[in-house]
């Protein structure tokens, strides 16, 4: 999955994969996670939002499956 640098105050990069329903974020604090069956229209309401740490909090954050992989 290719992840690309966004500009927030709490992520640095994010990447999706439509086929397999699977967002995945690096911290600027530091840890990259997975969260699971995320549909598309929430990643791109999340590239979208005008802060993406308050849309992490709202609407990914504790909603989906996810996973530390580093």
């Amino acid at each position: 999955m290719r992840l690309k640098p966004v500009n927030s105050h709490m992520l640095s990069l994010v990447g999706y994969d439509a086929r397999s329903r699977i967002l995945e974020v690096v911290f600027n604090k530091g840890g990259q996670y997975q969260y699971k069956e995320v549909p598309p229209s929430e990643y791109q309401k999340l590239m979208s939002a005008e802060s993406m740490g308050k849309y992490m909090h709202l609407y990914i954050i504790d909603r989906y499956d996810c996973e530390r992989i580093n």
